[in-house]
């Protein structure tokens, strides 16, 4: 199957009250263990790749080849999306969408509003006149994710949520409220009333980034009030770390890579499972 746009999942999802997970391939491993998940449970699936991890890999065109040789060699049925996560310019946004990325997110939140409209409509002119599909960001998620670094959380404002989506064009928005990029402390916090005030003044399928350690309360409220895209990474870092680390301790003498690389992607993929489980998008492919 080829690669598709978000655009056609996310509408999905939203109509039909489920979200679609984006999990952040960071190497081979990871990029297995996710799309095999996905094919399992017949669930569609956001591949998303930061910069760095797009820089670690050896770049955005290596990205693509690594994904649809996986995706022919696994015989990949459900609809894939890779997807830049956080652009952080026009420039950025082209060289993914040029390199063959189905999905690309231009983060200029940090930008004035008036710039960030400017931005983000080059990027949709861009993006659409090839059929890739734009998320955008407003206010801003608190914590670090490869180049992205924040301090605190600045919530969304629904006006402003509104006049970005007619301006811009965007196929989804994320508006920040409350969540965070790696891993929490102390108990999340989600702004529900702004997101239910967003999701009816945008019409958008919304998207909730720092999707690693929300409860699943939170999780399916934030669905039920228009969330149809949710970002995880920090979750599979985390299991995979642990289960390297446990290999290893267990016996010093073991230095083939893929007698500790294949333990870590098995449990990444048991992660991915959990989640799509959670988001409700199995058997939605």
């Amino acid at each position: 199957m080829p690669l598709v746009s978000m655009t056609e999942m996310l509408n999905k999802a939203k109509d039909e009250h489920y979200a679609v997970g984006q999990f952040n391939i960071n190497n081979l491993e990871f990029t297995q263990a996710i799309l095999l998940a996905a094919e399992e449970e017949k669930s569609p699936v956001i591949l998303g790749v930061s910069e760095g991890a797009g820089r670690y890999i050896g770049g955005f065109k290596t990205v693509v080849k690594m994904v649809e040789g996986l995706m022919e060699d696994y015989n990949i049925t459900v609809p894939v999306a890779i997807h830049l996560d956080h652009g952080s310019s026009f420039d950025k946004c082209k060289e993914a969408i040029d390199a063959g990325f189905t999905s690309v997110m231009i983060d200029a939140s940090h930008h004035p509003f008036e710039e960030n409209v400017e931005i983000t409509s080059k990027v949709v002119e861009y993006a659409h006149s090839k059929g890739v599909s734009v998320e955008a960001e407003l206010g801003t998620v608190g914590g670090q994710e490869d180049d992205v670094v924040a301090n605190g959380v600045i919530y969304a404002d629904p006006n402003e949520c509104q006049e970005l989506v007619k301006r811009t064009g965007i196929d989804t928005l994320a508006p920040a409220l409350g969540s965070v990029h790696g891993p929490y402390k102390g108990e999340p916090n989600l702004g529900f009333k702004e997101m239910e005030e967003i999701g009816a003044a945008t019409g958008l399928p919304l998207v909730l980034h720092g999707g690693t350690g929300i409860p699943t309360k939170d999780i399916q409220k934030a669905i039920s009030l228009g969330t149809a895209k949710i970002n995880v990474n920090t979750e599979n870092q985390i299991a995979s770390a642990k289960k390297v680390r446990e290999v290893l301790a267990a016996d010093s003498e073991v230095y083939d890579p893929r007698k500790y690389l294949g333990p870590a992607r098995d449990v990444i993929k048991e992660t991915v499972i959990g989640k799509i489980r959670e988001f409700g998008s199995s058997n939605k492919a």
